[in-house]
C-alpha cells in the first residue's frame, strides 16, 4: 500500500483570469496566509498547509458553457480550517469584502461529528467550502469498519 500525503495541487481553468487571481489572491494568501509561487498573466499558484492551487485561463472556444458542478469532473473544492472560529472570521471577511457569492452561511453538517462549513462560489460558480471537522472526524467514527451511508451527499 501507499502512504500518500495529501494532494500535491488542484488546478482550475478560469474564463476571467483578472477577475479570478483577483479573488483567489484574495483568498488563498490575504486570508490563508500561502505563499504565492507563480504570478503572471496566464498563472497564479499558491501553496501552503500542504496544499497548491493553481489558476490558468480557459480556452475560449470551451468555456461557453460556464461551470457546472453537476457535469462530469469537479463538483467543488473544500479546504480544511483549524477552527469554527477561523470558519466564522472567514465568513466576516467575505461579508466586508462584498461581491461574493455565499451559498451557505457557516453552519452545522451531519456529514462528520462536529463538522462546520461555509459554502461559497468563485467568480466562475466553482464552489469552494471551508470546513472543520475537530479530531479525526470520520476517521474517528468508522476506524476499521464499513463506509457510511453518503444518501446526504451531492446536495
Amino acid at each position: 500500500m501507499i502512504d500518500i500525503n495529501g494532494i500535491a495541487h488542484v488546478q482550475l481553468s478560469v474564463t476571467d483570469f483578472r477577475a479570478s487571481r483577483d479573488f483567489y489572491h484574495w483568498l488563498l494568501h490575504e486570508m490563508f496566509g500561502m505563499t504565492i509561487q507563480y504570478d503572471s498573466a496566464r498563472a497564479f499558484y499558491c501553496i501552503g498547509a500542504r496544499t497548491g492551487l493553481l489558476i490558468t485561463p480557459a480556452d475560449p472556444a470551451l468555456s461557453a458553457d460556464g461551470f457546472n458542478q453537476r457535469r462530469v469532473g469537479l463538483h467543488h473544492l473544500c479546504f480544511r480550517a483549524r477552527s469554527n472560529a477561523d470558519v466564522e472570521a472567514l465568513h466576516a471577511a467575505m461579508v466586508a469584502r462584498g461581491g461574493i457569492a455565499i451559498v451557505r452561511a457557516p453552519e452545522t453538517g451531519a456529514w462528520a461529528p462536529g463538522y462546520y462549513s461555509i459554502l461559497f462560489e468563485d467568480p466562475d460558480g466553482v464552489r469552494i467550502e471551508v470546513n472543520h471537522v475537530p479530531g479525526r472526524g470520520n476517521l474517528d467514527v468508522i476506524g476499521e469498519g464499513p463506509p457510511l451511508d453518503a444518501a446526504g451527499f451531492g446536495r
